[in-house]
């Protein structure tokens, strides 16, 4: 779909709740604003780091609505509108649509375990909606993985499927994926996206950016300007960062850091819990290694 360029660093935002476990939707405001602020190229609203399942369906939708109307077309945002049932994918894919989303990140369906004839229908009803789709592989959270040969078919059989967010973990999975055909390839693995942008990857959806932007954006900045010397560097020195966000379930550690910055709380609602302590040790000395926090 013309007009639409998805590259870069864009932010798996996080969805921020009050102590009692209510949305922060005045704090989704204001880390859409900070995220912006930084120099983020995108924000994906309701994605696996936003804890999209535990969300009602009327606040799924509002919290969508809101990080639109925060962004103001001042970069493009990516609403997560995926489920394990088609008819409910559809469904929050159409209100994206109304929400005047960008494009919508679409999981593979978790736990039912489909063939990929099945992926293929359940993907087809939701790209005839016509917003732009950007598939989401993430094998360890559904249970299944998409073939490259699905993907393919799928990029060229629909004009909205644009973008894919590759979570496999596989450099031969998107490397099959980008012989196969020119979708957009974003990577979904932080410690991935300088490999992944090496054979062509465009940017990434990061967890890590929701704490310190700049350091994912030294990355794909230098990548897209086809300065992989300056990649390799912020690559290797960001690596450690990465992986630290994944010392516990996402996103608990990526919240538990975001408090020590004083960005958001870091409520989590079950079966999700907030970072342990000694978690938070570990997140509190990396933070001031990386000098983001005194």
């Amino acid at each position: 779909m013309s007009g639409l360029k998805l590259q870069g660093a864009m932010t798996a935002l996080v969805t921020p709740f009050t102590r009692d476990g209510a949305v922060d939707f005045e704090c989704v405001k204001k880390l859409v604003d900070w995220q912006i602020e930084q120099g983020i190229n995108g924000i994906v609203t309701m994605g696996t780091t936003g804890e999209s399942p535990t969300l009602s369906h009327e606040d799924h939708d509002k919290v969508i609505q809101i990080t639109v109307q925060q962004a103001a077309g001042r970069v493009p945002v990516i609403a997560g509108t995926g489920s394990n049932a088609t008819d409910e994918a559809v469904r929050l894919t159409e209100e994206a649509k109304k929400a005047g989303a960008d494009a919508c990140l679409v999981v593979n369906p978790y736990y039912n375990k489909p063939s990929q004839e099945g992926l293929y229908q359940h993907f087809a009803k939701i790209a005839a909606i016509g917003v732009p789709i950007v598939l989401y592989n993430i094998p360890s959270r559904t249970g299944i993985n998409m073939t490259p040969e699905t993907v393919a078919r799928l990029f060229k059989d629909f004009d909205s499927v644009v973008a894919i967010k590759e979570a496999t973990g596989s450099l031969d999975q998107a490397s099959a994926i980008a012989s196969l055909c020119d979708i957009v390839i974003l990577s979904g693995d932080d410690s991935l996206t300088l490999p992944l942008m090496s054979i062509g990857a465009k940017g990434c959806i990061s967890v890590t950016s929701n704490v310190a932007p700049k350091l994912v954006l030294g990355i794909t900045n230098s990548a897209l300007k086809g300065d992989f010397e300056a990649a390799r560097v912020a690559h290797l020195k960001s690596y450690t960062f990465h992986k630290t966000m994944f010392v516990e379930t996402n996103p608990q550690p990526v919240k538990a850091a975001m408090q020590l910055r004083g960005l958001c709380d870091d409520t989590c609602r079950l079966p999700m819990i907030s970072a342990s302590d000694e978690t938070k040790g570990v997140l509190r000395e990396l933070l001031v290694e990386y000098n983001l926090l005194d």
